[in-house]
């Protein structure tokens, strides 16, 4: 490297000769010239005047990437106070120091220890400064210089992008921009030519061309067609050092599609195209026929077309639309067909771009025209009625067997096959129609009412003979016409009522009358007393000329006593004919009012209360009378309840109590009150008995044990069945008490019956029953001693 011919010398004179190095200003010796320092010397008290500084520092350059065997010279610090003695120490700090930078403390020596990267850093500033071995100080102050990082072409051009992707519509003339491209050195572009890129391309030629400098990618070739080729690769080189021999390349790849224009117009298969498409008469409106379809290269909106129907003897009988998912015309039935008729139909169908591009007009109309022709089929269609529904009208008075009305169908097939008629039954269940089969005419099977049903709705069906699959069915309205049939009568039942205090001519109940008939001129009421009661002594009847009537009274004063309750016959009439009439009867009440006229009591019964005892009062005192009935059924209740206890409550009750049954039984020889066999034999046992002195509250199945020998000793039997008793977990609970019939062999206290003493001449003598202990107490006070035989 160059750096050994750029040593640092630094004289004595303060004179600083390099090659490539620019001479700094003296930044610390300008204004240290005359300054004075104060120190410790040899001779203390004296000022000492400090010299100025003996060393500069300018900038020092190295080249990066240094691939030498030994390290890279950078240059020497020195200072005039070095005297060679080896006194001072040179220290260098900053960026880099000691790591990438490493100086001689004695001589002052700088090495650059590594290999630089401009790109990484191109910039180090360093201070450096001596100091005095012995007593630590500075013999120079800190000063600073830098060390500047020459470039050497080192780095490649790079892309912003790996890979571009661009797009131009097709057609487009030469010069067209289609993208820009740019690359980057990481080179130092002020230090020559290693970071100059230019561009060129190495693949798509001759379509596309890259400006050297920019790297902005153009058309090479006028009207480029997307139908012939839509996507293009480019391969851009950028190299730098200008292009010249020698220089670094990055290369990246640009994608570019053709974007689609409508340069196309449609165009069907064939300039004159024929298409026969067989039509149904029978196809109602809407019913697509067929499609047809004109091809556009183009793609997109571009390719969208509109289909019409420009001509032709069919246009008022179809109709042509466009499926806009496949682009097809899809030609569908306008009206009804009829073979009839017409059987055969030529269209002219015309297909247009609906987006035309007016840069391509002069290529040519962008539309095509084909012509189609469409052959209706003849089919045996079902009868057609004349109307598409009927209403007849009918008097609800009309006869049984009467015709109301008509339907017509007929087949509108040239064969005209003939037609049957008939009513169908889910629309008419109660069968009050029907129809003659041959003519359609409709006539009545039951009685009408409108006041029950006024409208009647049902279905005539018309169906071919010949075929009967072949029909069709047609709804029919048949209004019933209102007679007047129906009597007027009261709206609703009056409650009517009169004071006893009530003055002649006093309004007492206003009626109104409904009536089930609708005459065109409305209702029209009229109200009268019956004939017989024409001069009613007690009540008036007065038309008010509204549909309604007002009942007064005739005389002053009613009374209770006399008379409780009065029927008020009533004749309402209609105004339609024939005229109806019907009697109502009108119940009123004699009942006490006050002052104003407000009822207060309607029963006769009430008469023989006292004066002052209210409604309210009697009903409290019922009221009372019930609560005082159901407190007594519930104390007899409760103490029926008591009464029925169990006869063994505890377990001292079983010692302290006598249970009498007031049957004695006839003794040993009495061998029909109890067979002793029921003991001797297990299985006529009951086979569920449970006990009466306590609820049980599980039923429990009793065991089957092994049967006995006939003449097992009952004895034994009992202290069997106490050991199952015991042994058995589903028997009943510890503080049960199981009763035997069995007395034992033999009793020590002998016969205890009282009916044996009738036998003895003398009186027994009981008192032993006093030596038996506290058990036979209450016997013994029975039976000993005389007073108690006295007693």
């Amino acid at each position: 490297m160059r750096t050994y011919s750029f040593l640092t010398v630094l004289l004595w004179s303060c004179m600083f000769h390099a090659i490539h190095m620019r001479p700094s200003q003296k930044r610390t010796t300008k204004h240290l010239r005359s300054e004075r320092v104060t120190g410790l010397s040899e001779n203390d008290g004296e000022t000492l005047h400090r010299t100025k500084r003996g060393w500069m520092w300018n900038q020092f350059f190295l080249l990066e990437e240094y691939t030498g065997p030994d390290t890279q010279y950078v240059g020497k610090l020195h200072t005039d106070q070095d005297k060679g003695d080896g006194n001072l120490k040179y220290i260098l700090t900053g960026d880099g120091a000691g790591s990438l930078f490493i100086i001689d403390e004695n001589t002052g020596d700088i090495h650059a220890a590594k290999k630089l990267d401009r790109e990484e850093k191109s910039l180090y500033v360093l201070r450096a400064k001596a100091i005095d071995r012995k007593t630590g100080r500075q013999v120079e102050p800190e000063s600073e210089f830098i060390i500047k990082i020459h470039d050497i072409n080192d780095n490649e051009p790079k892309f912003t992008k790996d890979m571009y992707t661009a797009s131009i519509p097709e057609m487009s003339g030469v010069g067209t921009s289609v993208i820009q491209v740019t690359a980057t050195d990481a080179d130092d572009a002020n230090y020559g030519n290693s970071a100059k890129v230019v561009y060129s391309i190495l693949q798509g030629q001759p379509y596309f061309s890259v400006d050297p400098e920019t790297g902005l990618i153009k058309t090479a070739l006028p009207d480029m067609s997307r139908e012939n080729r839509e996507q293009y690769q480019v391969v851009i080189q950028a190299k730098d050092m200008g292009g010249q021999m020698g220089g670094l390349s990055g290369t990246t790849t640009v994608n570019i599609t053709l974007t689609d224009v409508n340069d196309n117009p449609p165009r069907f298969p064939q300039s004159m195209e024929h298409l026969t498409v067989p039509s149904p008469e029978s196809a109602p409106p809407g019913t697509p026929l067929g499609r047809i379809k004109a091809n556009d290269p183009d793609v997109g909106e571009n390719a969208e077309i509109e289909y019409s129907i420009s001509n032709g003897d069919g246009s008022d009988m179809f109709d042509i639309v466009t499926d806009k998912d496949t682009q097809e015309g899809i030609i569908t039935v306008k009206k009804h067909l009829d073979f009839e008729n017409k059987m055969l139909y030529t269209l002219r169908v015309e297909a247009t771009n609906t987006h035309p591009d007016p840069r391509f007009l002069q290529l040519g109309p962008f539309k095509d025209t084909a012509f189609v022709k469409i052959s209706v089929e003849d089919i045996d269609e079902p009868p057609v009625f004349s109307r598409p529904w009927y209403l007849i009208e009918v008097d609800e008075d009309a006869k049984e067997g009467s015709i109301i009305g008509q339907v017509v169908a007929q087949d509108p097939d040239i064969t005209k096959n003939a037609i049957k008629y008939s009513v169908d039954r889910h629309t008419d269940l109660d069968r009050i129609f029907n129809i003659y089969s041959g003519n359609g005419s409709l006539f009545i099977s039951k009685p009408l009412d409108r006041e029950e049903t006024p409208w009647h709705n049902i279905t005539v069906i018309a169906s071919e003979i010949n075929n009967p699959k072949q029909s069709s069915q047609i709804p029919v309205f048949i209004r019933i016409l209102d007679i007047n049939d129906h009597a007027p009568e009261f709206a609703k039942y009056y409650e009517t009522f009169v004071c006893e205090n009530a003055k002649a001519g006093q309004l007492i109940q206003t009626v109104s009358a409904v009536d089930k008939d609708e005459p065109p001129r409305g209702h029209r009421f009229f109200f009268e007393l019956v004939p017989e009661f024409a001069v009613h002594p007690n009540f008036s009847v007065v038309d008010n000329k509204d549909n309604t009537a007002g009942i007064m009274t005739r005389r002053n004063g009613y009374s209770r006593s006399k008379m409780s309750t009065y029927l008020l016959p009533v004749i309402i009439f209609d105004n339609d004919y024939p005229i109806q009439s019907s009697t109502g009867t009108l119940t009123i009440r004699v009942c006490a009012c006050d002052s104003r006229g407000n009822m207060q009591s309607c029963n006769a019964e009430a008469l023989l209360l006292p004066a002052g005892l209210s409604t309210g009062a009697l009903v409290a005192i019922l009221l009372c009378i019930v609560i005082l009935l159901v407190l007594v059924v519930l104390f007899t209740a409760l103490k029926r309840q008591r009464k029925k206890e169990p006869l063994i409550i505890s377990k001292d009750d079983v010692r302290d109590n006598i249970v009498t049954y007031n049957d004695e039984g006839g003794g040993e020889e009495d061998t029909q009150a109890f067979d002793i066999g029921t003991l001797r034999n297990p299985e006529a046992r009951e086979e569920s008995k449970m006990r009466r002195d306590v609820i049980p509250e599980t039923i429990f199945q009793i065991r089957r044990t092994a049967p006995l020998w006939e003449n097992i000793d009952v004895q034994d039997f009992i202290h069997r069945r106490l050991k199952e008793n015991d042994l058995d977990p589903a028997a009943p609970p510890y503080d049960s008490l199981a009763t035997y019939a069995y007395e034992g062999n033999d009793s020590i206290a002998n016969s205890l019956s009282s009916l044996e003493s009738l036998t003895t001449e003398g009186n027994q003598d009981y008192d032993y029953l006093s030596d038996w202990g506290p058990r036979f107490k209450k016997l013994a006070d029975m039976y000993g001693g005389e007073d108690s035989d006295r007693d």
